[in-house]
C-alpha cells in the first residue's frame, strides 16, 4: 500500500497560490499598455439601456448615477452618443455649469428638456437640444466638454455661463480638469491658454497608478455605471430629490470681496478672469455660438446693497458684465445677457439654480435667441 505524502497537499497549494500571484501581477502591469484602449467607450447605454438625458453625476447611490473622470464614458452614457442626426433635426448643444445640468431639475425641467418639449423650429427643421452642462465652476472644464462634443455634429451651441466660471484660479480645480492632465494640458497649448501646464492641481498618474489595482476605482465606477443604468432606466431618478433643503442665502454678509479682490483692484480685475478661455471656446466651433450670461439671484436681504447675492459682491459682478459686453463687441459673439431675468423666489438652493418656473422663463428667452440667430 502506497503511503502519501502528507506534505504533497500543501506543496500543490503552494504552487497553485505562486502561479495566481505571478499570474496577477504580470496582468496588474500588462494594464499599463492598455491605457490607449478607450475602454470608456464600451457602454450597455444606447444598447441594452437608453443613453442619459445629462452626463452622469453622483456621489451618492440613491442617484443611480456616479461621477467619473472617464470623458469616453460620460459621453458614451449620453442620449447623444447614440442617437443619428436625423435631415430635419437642428442639433443644439447645451455647455454649462451645474445650472444647465440641472440640480434639483427632473430631466424634463431643464433647459434642454423645455426647449425639447416647445418643439422649436429653428432654419427649417425641428430643434433638438442636448444637455452637456455638468456641475462644478470652470471655463476650461467646459471648453474640455466642448471640445469633445464637436465630434457630434452641432449645428448650434449655446454656452451657458456665470461670472464665478471665470477666475484663473478656478480653472484647473474642478475635478474633472485636475483628473485629466492630458486633454487640459493639450487644450492649453492648442490655444495658447494662460493656465499652467505644470500647475500642481493637475493629477500625473504614475506608472503604479495605472495598472489594474492602481485604477481599480476607475475601473469600478465605470462598472457601477452599467449596473445603475437598469434602475436609472426604470425609474427616471439620476439625482437626489430631497423633500426639504436650504435655500439660496439671501441675508448677506458685509463683505465686498471676491476671490480675495476688493474695489480697489478694479483696474486689474480683467486680469484676474479666464477670458482667454471663453475666447478659445467661442472660436472651436464652425457653427453659431451663442454666449449666455445665466440668471442670478438679486437678493434683497441684509447687505444686498454690497452683495448681490452668497457669490457676487455688486462692485465685481457689474464690472464682468461691462467687460463682457465690451468684449462681445469687439469679437462680434453673439452675447446674451439674461443676469436679472428671474425674480429672487425662482431661485433653489444657490444663487444660480433655478426652478422649474425659472427655468421656463429663461428657455422662452433661450427660444428666441437661437431663432434670432438662425434667420
Amino acid at each position: 500500500m502506497e503511503i502519501m505524502d502528507p506534505t504533497t497537499p500543501r506543496i500543490r497549494l503552494f504552487a497553485v497560490l505562486l502561479k495566481a500571484t505571478l499570474l496577477f501581477a504580470l496582468f496588474n502591469f500588462a494594464f499599463l499598455f492598455l491605457q490607449n484602449i478607450p475602454f470608456g467607450k464600451f457602454s450597455l447605454y444606447n444598447s441594452l439601456l437608453p443613453g442619459r438625458e445629462r452626463l452622469p453625476y453622483g456621489e451618492v447611490p440613491e442617484s443611480y448615477s456616479v461621477s467619473l473622470f472617464d470623458v469616453d464614458a460620460m459621453f458614451a452614457s449620453h442620449v447623444i452618443a447614440g442617437r443619428e442626426k436625423a435631415p430635419g433635426e437642428y442639433r443644439v448643444l447645451l455647455i454649462g455649469d451645474s445650472s444647465v445640468w440641472g440640480t434639483l431639475l427632473e430631466p424634463e425641467e431643464t433647459l434642454a428638456g423645455q426647449l425639447n418639449a416647445n418643439a422649436l423650429e429653428a432654419c427649417g427643421k425641428t430643434v433638438r437640444a442636448y444637455n452637456l452642462g455638468y456641475p462644478t465652476l470652470s471655463l476650461l472644464k467646459e471648453l474640455m466638454l466642448l471640445d469633445h462634443a464637436l465630434q457630434y455634429q452641432p449645428d448650434m451651441i449655446i454656452w451657458l455661463t456665470t461670472l464665478e466660471s471665470f477666475p484663473q484660479e478656478r480653472q484647473l480645480t474642478s475635478p474633472l480638469v485636475a483628473n485629466n492632465a492630458a486633454r487640459a494640458r493639450e487644450l492649453i497649448g492648442r490655444y495658447q491658454l494662460s493656465a499652467d501646464p505644470n500647475d500642481p492641481e493637475l493629477v500625473d498618474l504614475s506608472k503604479w497608478d495605472q495598472t489594474f489595482v492602481g485604477q481599480r476605482r476607475a475601473i469600478a465606477d465605470h462598472l457601477r455605471l452599467q449596473l445603475y443604468g437598469t434602475l436609472w432606466a426604470s425609474t427616471g431618478i439620476d439625482q437626489v430629490y430631497p423633500e426639504n433643503y436650504v435655500r439660496a442665502q439671501i441675508d448677506l454678509e458685509p463683505s465686498d470681496e471676491f476671490h480675495g479682490l476688493t474695489p480697489a483692484d478694479l483696474p486689474s480685475f480683467a486680469e484676474a478672469l479666464a477670458f482667454d478661455v471663453l475666447e478659445a471656446g467661442l472660436s472651436a466651433a464652425s457653427v453659431p455660438t451663442l454666449l449666455v450670461n445665466e440668471p442670478i439671484l438679486i437678493s434683497n436681504g441684509a447687505n444686498s446693497d454690497i452683495r448681490y447675492n452668497f457669490f457676487y459682491p455688486r462692485w465685481a459682478y457689474d464690472e464682468y458684465r461691462k467687460l463682457l459686453l465690451e468684449r462681445s463687441a469687439k469679437y462680434e459673439w453673439n452675447y446674451f445677457d439674461f443676469w436679472d431675468l428671474a425674480p429672487m423666489q425662482e431661485f433653489t438652493n444657490s444663487g444660480v439654480h433655478l426652478t422649474p418656473e425659472g427655468e421656463a422663463m429663461l428657455t422662452e428667452k433661450v427660444a428666441e435667441a437661437i431663432q434670432a440667430t438662425c434667420r
